[in-house]
């Protein structure tokens, strides 16, 4: 699995996409990923997502406001790679083999019409399923796909909150 992982989310438009890039955001922190840079500005978003982290640990961070083009080409320049997901690429079990040997992963994942360009610039276009679906589900499964550990039992430390599985009800620790 790749030591480090950031998502890029392009174009985010605060009114009608705030819940999904935040989502996007959060399952991202959930999987794994070190942080997200946001290709719009809504540093509001960034603000909350960042909150998350504060109350619930981990050190996830939020870029607001970046040139998806300058932040791939420098990526790529530090020996990273780059693997967008869209429903046009090849299936994602094809390409997990491969992402898990790179060190450094970008995971693009757009809102709108994404510019051709990402398709020319990412090392991987890749399809998580061949029928329309969510950003927030095909980051999930892509990161769950390529993890070599199960982040559904990650504990995040220096968090405000803490949960403790329960198996009926819920338990919520204070560590403030």
């Amino acid at each position: 699995m790749p030591k480090e992982i950031v998502i890029l989310r392009l174009g985010h438009r605060p009114q009608r996409d705030k819940r999904i890039t935040t989502h996007v955001g959060l399952t991202a922190r959930a999987f794994g990923a070190k942080g997200m840079l946001l290709a719009s500005e809504d540093q509001k978003l960034a603000d909350n997502i960042a909150d998350v982290s504060t109350r619930w640990g981990g050190n996830f961070y939020v870029e607001n406001n970046v040139s998806w083009k300058a932040e791939i080409n420098k990526w790529k320049d530090a020996g990273g790679k780059v693997c967008h997901l869209s429903m046009y690429g090849i299936n994602l079990p094809d390409a997990v083999p491969e992402i898990k040997e790179c060190e450094k992963l970008m995971v693009v994942v757009g809102a709108e019409k994404v510019p051709f360009e990402i398709y020319e610039m990412a090392d991987w276009n890749v399809a998580v399923g061949n029928q329309p679906h969510s950003e927030v589900a095909a980051v999930a499964v892509t990161l769950d796909r390529i993890a070599e550990t199960d982040h559904l039992r990650d504990e995040f430390e220096g968090g405000e909150l803490t949960i403790v599985p329960e198996k009926c009800g819920k338990k919520v620790i204070d560590n403030r």
